[in-house]
This record gives C-alpha cells, structure tokens and sequence, in this order.
C-alpha cells in the first residue's frame, strides 16, 4: 500500500499558491499600495490624537466610562484605573495607545463586515453552506500563516497587521449574528409577517433587536481575538505592546516581557468587561 501511495505524484499545491499571489500582487499593487498608504496615515492621525490626550484626563474617562457602563458599580472602575496608571507608570503609554489603534481598527472592519455576512447566511442556506467551511478554515489556521500574505500584500507594517487581525477575528462576529438571527421565535417572526412588515422592517425591528444579545457576544469575542494577535502582528512590524512582548523575547528579559504582557492582560480585562457590559440587559 505504502509503495503505491509513493508512486502518485505530489499535488502542486504550494507552486499553485505562488502563482496564486504573484497574479493578486502583481495585477492589484496600486490597490495594495492606496490601501497600505491610507490605512497607515489614519492610524497614524487616530494614535496621535490619543497620545494628545493627557494620560491623566484618558484614565479617568475610561474609569468614569466603566463606572457608568457597570451601573455604577466601582469594581472595573478601580480596576481601570489602577491598571493604566500601573501602564502609564512602566513607561508604555505610547506603546498602549498604538495598541488601541490596532485593536479598535481591526475590530471595526471585522465588525462592518461580520454582520452583514452573519445576516446573509442566516436568509440563505446556500451561503450559509457555502461560507461555514471558510470560517472553519480561518478559525483553524495557525494565526502565523495570515503573516505570509499580510506581508505579500502591504508589506511591513501596521496595516498588514490589521489585515491579519481581521482575518483572525472575523469568525466570531459572522458566526454569532447567524446564531442569533435563526434562534428568534419563528413565532415572533410570523406575526411580523401578519402584519405586513417588508423584510429589511423585520431584519431592524424584530430579528436584529432580538438576537442583539447573542450578536454582542460575538463582538465581545472578535475584539478580544484581535487583542490577541497584538504579538503576533509585531513580527511584521505593527507597533505596540506586542513589539515589547517580542523585543523582551528575542532579548530573553524576562522583566520587561512580564511587564508587557500584564499590560496586554489588563487592557483585554476592560476591553472584555466594558463590552459585556454593554451586552447586559437594561
């Protein structure tokens, strides 16, 4: 048996894939470039407009907002305080601000486009059918594997970074909107219908306003999951914590690394509680 599997030659995959990316580089680099070019320089506006911001007056915004989105309760508001002084105090305040950046960018675009997917999948089988087997292909994928085209298409860089956050991130939102869509009451749904509301009537008034609860949780998880490509976005250049984390590795200082990580630690503690906050029930 084994000497006929020997025998069947090697698929082509890998040069199939090269020449895959050499046509998409090769035929789409002025659309690469613009992209690569904007992304950078709206980014680069957003960090800057936030490192203006006095440290000070940022974490009492954020444990003001937290105390609020908490109803009013004192725990996360301490907590966030606490935390970004402890970031403001070893000196990674910048380094924090560009994380934000890259986290608020990443999960915007995963966002815009996780929702309408989940919405198409949940109308239609067949693109339900069509696009499970891609988020199970993304969700599998080794998170370093999205570097390799990340860098063929913009480079090094905070861009490709985002680019590979998105792919990372995306599945949760895609997945959850669908869940939440399909497991309205069909009861609830049919007596839309009796009252003659169009479809995009019933999508925004009763399936979206419903499954809200279930469409947050996967937001929830797309955020955190581009929190944590944060490291793994820095071997291709994208700055922040994540480039400390990498520079303490590579340098093997084990304080600084400790340092870098507890930061990425607490800013995904606010990040996860202020949005499951939201996701609570008035």
């Amino acid at each position: 048996m084994s000497k006929i599997l020997d025998s069947i030659p090697s698929l082509p995959v890998a040069e199939s894939v090269e020449k895959l990316m050499d046509w998409v580089t090769g035929n789409f680099s002025a659309l690469f470039d613009f992209i690569q070019t904007g992304g950078k320089n709206s980014m680069d506006f957003i960090t800057d407009m936030l490192i203006a911001i006095p440290p000070v007056i940022f974490i009492l915004l954020v444990a003001i907002a937290a105390f609020f989105a908490t109803r009013k309760k004192f725990g996360l508001a301490i907590f966030s305080l606490v935390g970004l002084l402890f970031i403001y105090n070893q000196g990674l305040w910048e380094e924090f601000m560009n994380t934000i950046t890259l986290v608020i960018f990443a999960s915007i675009i995963a966002i815009i486009i996780g929702i309408p997917l989940g919405i198409l999948m949940s109308k239609s089988q067949v693109a339900e059918n069509i696009i499970k087997p891609i988020l199970d292909f993304m969700q599998t994928m080794p998170g370093f594997v999205y570097l390799i085209p990340a860098v063929a298409f913009f480079g090094i860089g905070v861009v490709p970074g985002v680019f590979a956050s998105v792919i990372f991130a995306l599945p949760p939102t895609v997945r959850f909107t669908n869940l939440g869509i399909r497991q309205v009451p069909r009861e609830l749904v049919e007596a839309a219908d009796s009252y003659g509301s169009t479809g995009r009537q019933k999508l925004f008034k009763v399936e979206l306003p419903l499954a809200k609860s279930t469409i947050m949780a996967g937001i929830n998880q797309t955020v955190l999951l581009s929190l944590s490509m944060v490291v793994i976005a820095s071997m291709i250049g994208a700055p922040g914590l994540g480039r400390e984390v990498l520079s303490a590795l590579q340098r093997a200082q084990v304080g600084n690394g400790f340092v870098a990580g507890l930061s990425l630690v607490i800013f995904a503690i606010i990040v996860d509680r202020l949005t499951q906050s939201l996701n609570k029930k008035q």
